[in-house]
């Protein structure tokens, strides 16, 4: 593979996959077993059929209608494109067997930590994070080098110890920002890890309310309003945000987003891109 030189690039574009400069590590590192989401199994380490020699998938237009819903939903965080141009130069996991291990190994370990800066990436940028900022920035900063760092050095960390210690910091950036929000009643009556699933919420003004780690799946969240709402880790699979306005929602990822339902009327940060196979 051609080496795509490395070019100064936004922050944010940085937490984007741009499968351009990536050799298709999502359709042959990882594994995925026969389901609703994806029409075969295969093994991690295995290439997926549909792809070709070029690293692109001769069915992304149709992933969904042939079985490969999963495909859509999936999101690296940029992990591909910096694993494979900066990590590994621009070699391909096909140049050589010992590329193709260490590759596949540090490709997972990358996406969770270009996660993490996502997260923080997104505390950073609000107002209302200024009395923190000086310490997002470091960690963002330290993460960010590690994501640059030897394979040896990737394989080393400690990212669950990494996550649990941004915990506190990510937390006490959502209690700022929504201490800035009067709650609604529906609002108020939410709470972190709730059990929400196939849920009638339609309308209803959430701003500001505590959603992380709930269970949106299948949700109706129509019209919902979840401006300064806290949603990491939610699960957002199937749930319909038709209308909904999540501009400002706190730790949404594109990853969430591609599993959702929505449509044109979908209010979304910018740091999300719609997804193709939302609702014109």
């Amino acid at each position: 593979m051609e080496l795509i030189p490395m070019t100064p690039v936004n922050r944010r574009d940085d937490l984007r996959a741009d499968c351009s400069r990536c050799v298709g590590l999502c359709c042959v590192a990882l594994a995925f077993a026969r389901s609703a989401d994806f029409a075969f199994t295969k093994d991690a380490g295995d290439p997926c059929v549909n792809l070709d020699d070029d690293y692109r998938c001769v069915i992304h237009p149709e992933l969904r209608q042939r079985g490969f819903k999963g495909c859509t939903v999936f999101d690296c965080f940029g992990a591909g494109q910096k694993v494979t141009q900066h990590t590994f130069g621009g070699a391909s996991w096909r140049d050589d067997p010992e590329v193709r291990a260490r590759m596949f190994a540090t490709f997972p370990l990358v996406r969770q930590l270009q996660e993490l800066l996502v997260y923080l990436d997104d505390a950073s940028s609000r107002a209302e994070a200024a009395p923190v900022r000086k310490e997002l920035e470091q960690a963002y900063a330290d993460i960010d080098a590690l994501t640059e760092a030897s394979p040896e050095d990737i394989a080393a960390a400690d990212i669950d110890g990494l996550r649990r210690a941004l915990g506190p910091l990510l937390s006490h950036v959502s209690e700022l920002v929504r201490d800035g929000v009067q709650l609604s009643a529906d609002a108020r009556a939410r709470r972190p890890g709730a059990e929400l699933f196939g849920a009638h919420l339609a309308g209803q003004d959430l701003r500001g309310a505590n959603l992380r780690g709930a269970w949106l799946i299948g949700a109706d969240l129509r019209s919902v309003d979840l401006s300064h709402a806290d949603v990491l880790g939610a699960d957002f699979r199937d749930a319909e945000l038709g209308g909904a306005n999540l501009s400002e929602t706190m730790f949404l990822t594109q990853f969430q987003v591609n599993a959702a339902q929505g449509d044109a009327m979908t209010l979304l940060p910018e740091s999300v891109s719609r997804p193709s196979h939302w609702r014109r």
